[in-house]
Order: structure tokens, then sequence, then C-alpha cells
């Protein structure tokens, strides 16, 4: 079957730069590579093509040799310049070690290095889960949290080595701190499975700091909890996670907020709500009554004839979030209490008072005449 145009195999113009040529190939290749896509022959046979068609784009002399004479100018059967086992290989090996990092993991954000020296990784980042009440959450707070910390070891000074030693070259990779692998058709650029990518490795290591040349310690930080934070929102405090390898960058802490329920409100983003029990009285005559908010009292009035369940908006006493202008509203939900443990006098009074609504009619009790009829109609 005849070969497809290698600028059509990587999806690139045929004036292409070499930045776009090599940009389009990690992205197939990553696409295609046969780790993401097992027991896959289509994903393998065009990972096969992606690769052959870079590794003769990428040569300045090859490409030339194919804008001219086409396949069969870099053809090694037809006498061009050469196949995709001849020379240039190193150009694809080299493109192809990025890749492969960025799949298992080399070569990205926490690693870097390997060609030119050791391996150097940033390090790993911390989580600090912290409770906090829902007032403290509204207000915003200043507060000390106690975080580990690694200092030079006083006995090693920081070289991991039992005092009179030294470290050593790793002999595995003579101080690189990686290896290259031969897999098959292809070849990668490993970290040294002997020194770990630090390109050295401890004979006797400290007693002290058992060679890593840290001692773990803690330390207090200063952390401001911001007014209107919600729960589940981190805060993040820069350098103050684990230390790197072989010089990398600290990692991070983050503090993640955990808000305890509260016992009287329940928050929706910036509004509150709550549940609040009223007389049968207070809820028949109407008046007015206080409501609990995060800053005080808060007066409202209740009319006469509240039923329960009945909901009340106080705009603007709830919780002035992180990014809002105004706080949010409290809903409060009023429950209409019965009341208990009656004398009898009470429930005399209460009998009288039952029968003189009757004597009223469905004038005082609308929602049970509706009911009712509802009911009526369908057992007719």
């Amino acid at each position: 079957m005849a070969k497809r145009d290698y600028y059509e195999v990587l999806g690139v113009a045929k004036n292409a730069s070499d930045e776009e040529i090599k940009k389009a190939y990690r992205k197939l290749a990553m696409k295609y590579h046969p780790d993401r896509n097992p027991d896959s022959k289509d994903a393998e046979d065009k990972f096969k093509e992606v690769k052959e068609a870079y590794e003769m784009l990428s040569e300045p002399e090859k490409r030339a040799a194919y804008d001219q004479y086409g396949h069969a100018g870099v053809d090694p059967s037809m006498g061009g310049f050469g196949g995709a086992g001849g020379q240039g290989f190193g150009g694809f090996a080299d493109a192809f070690g990025d890749i492969f990092g960025d799949i298992f993991g080399q070569g990205g954000p926490g690693g870097r290095g390997g060609r030119g020296g050791p391996q150097v990784y940033r390090g790993a980042d911390l989580r600090y889960n912290m409770e906090i009440t829902l007032e403290q959450a509204a207000n915003g707070f200043d507060t000390q949290i106690r975080v580990p910390s690694w200092e030079e070891c006083e006995i090693c000074h920081g070289n991991g080595a039992k005092p009179g030693t030294k470290p050593e070259t790793c002999p595995t990779c003579n101080g690189a701190g990686s290896v290259r692998m031969s897999q098959g058709f292809f070849s990668v650029q490993q970290t040294c499975p002997k020194c770990h990518g630090t390109g050295s490795y401890i004979p006797e290591p400290c007693t002290n700091c058992h060679g890593s040349g840290k001692i773990k310690k803690t330390k207090t930080l200063e952390i401001k909890i911001p007014a209107g934070i919600e729960d589940g929102m981190r805060i993040r405090s820069s350098g103050n996670g684990e230390p790197g390898v072989n010089g990398g960058p600290a990692g991070d802490l983050y503090v993640e907020i955990h808000i305890k329920a509260h016992n009287v409100f329940e928050r929706d983003g910036d509004d509150l709500h709550c549940q609040m029990p009223i007389s049968f009285a207070t809820a028949a005559l109407g008046g007015d009554i206080d409501a609990p908010t995060l800053h005080g009292k808060a007066t409202f009035e209740v009319p006469e004839g509240t039923q329960t369940g009945k909901t009340f908006r106080l705009r603007g006493k709830g919780i002035k979030g992180l990014r809002a202008s105004y706080p949010g509203d409290l809903y409060v939900h009023v429950q209409v209490e019965t009341p208990v443990k009656l004398n009898d006098a009470q429930k005399q009074m209460l009998r009288d008072f039952d029968a003189s609504l009757k004597e009223g009619g469905a004038r005082h009790s609308p929602q049970s005449k509706g009911w009712f009829d509802r009911v009526k109609q369908f057992f007719e």
C-alpha cells in the first residue's frame, strides 16, 4: 500500500516550521502511543507512521530530499538519503524522550534535567485540614498553625554522608542522574535506578538524618482566614510544602477549610436559613418577633393568621461572600408550635375556643375547608 504524504500524516503545511512539526508530532505520538492504546493494532500502525514522518521531516537533509523527490528521495531501497532505520535517529529520540516523560511523569512540572545533570524535582504539596465555626467563616480571623518543616542536618551539614565520608558519583549514570534505555524500535531516557536522579550515592549514610541531609521538625505559620470563606475552599501558602530534590523548589501548603455544623443556621452560599418556632397565639394574632442573626437580633412582623412553614426573608442578614458586593439574606421558616402538658383549665378553654371557631364556619379555617372539599370530590 502506498505511503501517505508525510506532511499529511502530521497534519501540517509543507512550509511548516520545525517547531510546528515537532508540536504536531508530540500531539499525535501521545494520542497513538501503544501504552495509551493497549491491544490496538490500528493505533500501533498510526504511531509508527507518525514516527516515520517526524523522523524524516525533523532532519533538514532528509526533509530537503523528501521535498524534492518524495518518498523515493528517502527510501533506501531506491538509493535515497535513508529510511526509518537510517541516520538522524537522535532527533527522533530526543523528541520522543519528551513525550515519554509527558506520559509517565518525567520531565513534567515535578522534575527536569537528566540530559545535562541530575534530575531536579519540585517538593510535594501538603494539605492541612482546618475546622472552623460558621461565625468565624462569616467574619474572618487570623490564626496560627504548626506544620512540618525540614532543616539542614547539623551532623552532615546537608550532604547526607557520615562525617569523614562524602557522596560519590553514581557509577550507573556517571553523575547524569538518568540513563537511556532501548525498548524495541525507540529509545527513552529515564531516571537512574541506583541514585534515583541525584547523580550520586552515599556509601555510608549519616546516622542522624539517614542520608537525607535534612531533619524533620515543625514550624508555626500565620494564616489569615478571609471573611466569607466557604466550606471546602483552600488557602495556599507558597513554599511551605516538602522540600525539593537536588535543589528543586519546595512544594506548597494548602489549608483546606471545613465549617462545623451550626445548631441554629444552615448556610446556602451567602444566604442563611433557620427554623423558628412561634406560639399558636402569635401565629393567630400576629405581632413583632425577634429572630437571631450572626450579628445579634433582627425584628420582623408576623401577620395574623400565619400558617406553619411560612418563610420570611430578612434582606442583608446573611453572609457577605468572598466575591460578593452585598451580604446574602436570612430566611426564617416559622413553625407553629402546638402547646403540650396543658392543665384541665387550659384544656377546657381550648375546647370552648374550638367550639366558637366551629360556630363561625369556614371563615376561620380556610385551608381545612379547601382540603375537605377536595377529599369530598375525590370520593365522589
